[in-house]
């Protein structure tokens, strides 16, 4: 399965809290990813799931008074079902609390200690409780002696750990991130990382002491020794392992893609390639780092009042539809170095320029008209028209170069690849002016090659978004008389993208269906 394959993973989730706009935000970018490599008819395995074992997650259940097991299983449902809401088309979901997960972790911890790249000794440092993690003293001091993720005040501990040789892997890792460049992703980021490893890397604790606290109980215990309990983040990391190490999966490995957030980078471009080289298992393609969402302007806040939570997540699909929310998400997300903003006004603006506007009226221009001069039925390509030969050459170098972006990650390059196929359609329409022409019995014809033209690039145009808004792309599809091409698309993805990308599939004389606009136009409702 080496070629034609493509595997991508989520970060796997905390389940002290229910999920937010982070949350979605990265597994919508994801599935987008996976639907795309489906429709060019790759084996695809898509991965999420929920990260448990942090003792975070005894303190929350703690103050509800329920087990770990009772509140991770909760949460764990709810991330299940708010995915499965918004349309993510993912192939398992994996929780750390299962046993097919739990003793494999323990089977590569055994092999590190027997290989001695895990070892017992003490460590001092500073603890950081929320991340369960230590930092260095130089990173310490950096941040005050206070978390960088919660601001609450470090702590100083002195206990016995096992540890991971990570200061053996310095160069190794090294010499990876020169070779292979596009391991790390975007470039500003591989270049943070390469600076931190050139600053030195010491081992890491990756192993707490059972203090028979409720605590001691939930996590996966050391191999060999029932006084340690695997950190979370260890085991949390396995998870992109543990779940394809199975015959049936096993070639699904190397994952192509570890899509993360850029506060967990070090731990995926750093930590988890070292343990790999360990443990002499094939690396992943990439590790993917995007930034973060802030809300008008402002870090989003619970305090603050500008949380996107599932409430308000709910409210805009409600509002807008749910391709609505992808398709700003994809579009709009922080892919890159800096923060998106998630504004209400911004969203808004969105969905009408691009998605009504734009798609919406563009695909209702040319069924109506059709509709309307043709009984409803494609017009067959008639005379010459100014322009039309241009919209072949137009519709194969939109999807070149949509190609050419999903490929790099480049998700709202692809769209725009798309969008500016339906805005040429838009501007042929105005060029050439059928609605006119057609008052005239003997330019009939030339308006047939009009919108002949104008569906087919429209029909090119939506298996690109596909991927991007399912439901509409499909729907679009069915109105121009593609509905079995709708279904395979809606079959997780079943389709032939080299030959539905072809110029010329549409045929003189399919039915062409008139209907509501995909995406009504949103009018804002008047103050009181």
């Amino acid at each position: 399965m080496a070629q034609g394959k493509f595997y991508i993973t989520t970060p796997i989730y905390y389940v002290n809290d229910r999920p937010h706009i982070g949350h979605v935000y990265t597994t919508t970018v994801a599935d987008v990813l996976a639907r795309y490599h489906r429709m060019r008819g790759e084996a695809v395995f898509s991965l999420t799931g929920t990260d448990e074992h942090a003792a975070k997650v005894v303190d929350a259940a703690a103050e509800r008074g329920l087990t770990p097991l009772q509140w991770a299983d909760r949460n764990a449902a709810a991330f299940q079902e708010t995915f499965k809401k918004l349309g993510v088309d993912n192939d398992d979901f994996i929780r750390t609390s299962q046993d097919r997960h739990k003793t494999r972790v323990q089977a590569y911890v055994r092999k590190l200690i027997d290989t001695g790249d895990v070892y017992l000794g003490e460590y001092a440092g500073w603890y950081d409780a929320g991340q369960e993690e230590y930092l260095a003293e130089s990173k310490a001091k950096e941040y005050d002696y206070k978390s960088p993720f919660n601001g609450k005040p470090l702590v100083r501990k002195t206990e016995k750990n096992y540890f991971f040789k990570l200061s053996r892997y310095s160069d190794a890792l090294l010499k990876l991130l020169e070779e292979r460049p596009t391991f790390v992703q975007p470039d500003a980021r591989r270049n943070e990382v390469i600076g931190r490893i050139r600053e030195g890397l010491n081992d890491v604790p990756i192993s707490r002491q059972a203090s028979g606290d409720a605590a001691a109980a939930w996590g996966i215990k050391v191999p060999g020794d029932e006084g340690h309990v695997i950190y979370v983040w260890i085991d949390a990391l396995f998870n992109y392992l543990s779940t394809v190490d199975d015959d049936a999966r096993r070639a699904f490995w190397p994952a192509n893609v570890h899509l993360v957030a850029k506060d967990i980078l070090w731990f995926h471009a750093v930590i988890w390639p070292a343990m790999l080289m360990a443990l002499k298992i094939e690396l992943p393609g990439q590790v993917y780092a995007h930034s973060f969402w802030i809300s008008d302007g402002q870090k989003m806040s619970k305090s603050l009042g500008n949380f996107i939570d599932l409430e308000r997540i709910d409210k805009y699909v409600e509002t807008f539809g749910l391709d609505a929310l992808r398709y700003f998400l994809a579009n709009n997300g922080p892919m890159g170095t800096t923060d998106s903003d998630f504004a209400e006004s911004k969203f808004i603006e969105v969905y009408n320029t691009e998605l009504a506007n734009t798609l919406g009226n563009c695909s209702n221009r040319v069924t109506n008209m059709t509709s309307r001069y043709f009984e409803g039925k494609l017009p067959a390509k008639g005379p010459h028209v100014a322009a039309s030969e241009k919209f072949a050459t137009a519709a194969s170098d939109a999807t070149a170069k949509y190609v050419r972006a999903m490929e790099r990650l480049h998700i709202s390059d692809a769209i725009g690849a798309a969008m500016d196929l339906v805005r040429a359609v838009d501007s042929y329409i105005e060029q050439t002016q059928p609605y006119k022409l057609q008052k005239d019995p003997a330019k009939l014809p030339e308006v047939g090659t009009i919108l002949y033209h104008g569906a087919e690039a429209l029909r090119i145009a939506a298996v690109l978004l596909w991927p991007v808004i399912p439901a509409k792309a499909e729907e679009l599809l069915r109105r121009l008389g593609r509905g079995d091409d709708a279904a395979k698309l809606a079959d997780h993805g079943k389709g032939d993208f080299a030959a539905w990308t072809q110029w010329g599939l549409l045929q003189p004389g399919t039915p062409i269906t008139q209907a509501q606009p995909l995406f009504p136009r949103y009018q804002p409702p008047k103050p009181a």
